[in-house]
């Protein structure tokens, strides 16, 4: 099994706390269109085999280009590619793109699951976020895509977004749960340095963030899912049964993937490669037929480490056993590390498999970085 990533670098405005690669200038986007597709071209053996089981258009906001655009590039993957009839096959958006007509030329491109970038449903954090669309767009986009058929509909919720208490946040999880979601993937709002916020934070106008707060939104997130029928499979990943997102598990389960456009990465199992995060120097080197990324070589430990930081944030958790047959690392190399925090209740450890307690789960960063063999 193997996916396709496609990254799509442009943007109606900035949102507030995103540093994802985009432009809010579009007007190279079919040029950009043209680039992806001859990037396909050239990438054509990175993966070895020819069988897609996902496609996934990320960004920025994928849901900008229009659906002759999108079905050029969809057209240019199976000139190569062999995508799967049952393919999960997936579409960012902003709510604000997701029209009845969208929608329906979506369906007929072949899309079968959404994941719409919300965030949340109350229309002041959505400005304090500076997010293009309203909370009457969101819930509109959702049942719109439902009504459309549309029945694998993923949205995006931010957590940890400053208000005095956590009505806001306890309405969004209800209004989820309402429209009958079948995935959501939520994140605590982080302030990184070259975003709108990270420069706010810098000069000191933004409130401080709150640990505690954060805290306590995240459990309310796990609780109230959890009441609801969804599984935590991922630290920020929840699903209804049977909507796992089979693009991101592959990323987990350490499969192979391929990443086109400026700022994707593709990984094979022995390398990773890096495309440059610059939309003129993307265009201008793909059109002398050369793809501008960096090569890392990744050594055993490197692997293992990664390993671990991605298997520890899911349901499958550690396998002590894949550890030492792939990578060489024995158990006894981490084994304090698994005791002390064991004991601390943030881990358990059967036969195995080492995961995450729901306790720990607020402490994956660290829990972790502990757990790197170094």
């Amino acid at each position: 099994m193997s996916g396709i990533y496609i990254h799509i670098p442009f943007c109606v405005q900035a949102c507030h706390y995103c540093d994802f690669h985009f432009s809010t200038n579009q007007k190279n986007k079919s040029t950009m269109v043209d680039m992806i597709c001859q990037e396909i071209a050239l990438q054509k053996d990175y993966l070895g085999e020819k069988v897609i089981s996902t496609l996934y258009f990320g960004g920025g906001t994928p849901s900008l280009l229009e659906a002759l655009e999108l079905e050029k590039i969809i057209n240019e993957v199976n000139k190569y590619f062999f995508i799967e009839k049952s393919a999960e096959i997936t579409l960012e958006a902003n709510p604000d793109d997701l029209t009845k007509e969208k929608l329906a030329d979506l369906k007929k491109l072949g899309f079968n699951r959404l994941s719409v970038g919300i965030q949340t449903f109350d229309d002041k954090q959505l400005q304090y976020m500076n997010r293009a669309h309203n909370s009457i767009q969101a819930e509109y986009s959702v049942r719109t895509a439902q009504e459309i058929g549309f029945q694998n509909i993923s949205i995006d919720l931010i957590y940890g977004v400053p208000s005095i208490d956590h009505k806001i946040w306890e309405n969004d999880l209800s209004k989820a749960i309402e429209l009958n979601i079948q995935h959501i993937s939520s994140y605590c709002l982080t302030i990184e340095p070259a975003t709108a916020f990270g420069k706010r934070k810098l000069k000191g106008t933004l409130p401080p963030e709150n640990e505690e707060y954060n805290a306590l939104q995240f459990e309310l997130l796990v609780n109230t899912l959890e009441a609801n029928v969804y599984e935590q499979y991922e630290v920020s990943n929840f699903c209804r049964p049977t909507y796992i997102s089979k693009h991101n598990t592959s990323y987990w389960q350490n499969l192979n993937y391929l990443g086109i456009g400026p700022g994707a990465h593709s990984y094979n199992g022995s390398s990773r490669q890096y495309n440059v995060e610059n939309n003129i120097k993307y265009i201008n080197e793909l059109t002398i037929k050369k793809i501008p990324f960096t090569l890392e070589l990744l050594d055993k430990t490197t692997l293992a480490n990664e390993y671990i930081m991605t298997r520890i944030r899911t349901k499958w958790g550690i396998d002590s056993e894949i550890l030492h047959k792939n990578y060489g690392i024995t158990f006894e190399s981490y084994k304090n590390t698994v005791d002390k925090y064991q004991k601390m209740g943030f881990l358990t450890h059967e036969k195995n498999i080492i995961k995450l307690t729901k306790k720990g789960l607020l402490f994956a960063d660290k829990i972790t970085e502990d757990l790197f063999i170094i």
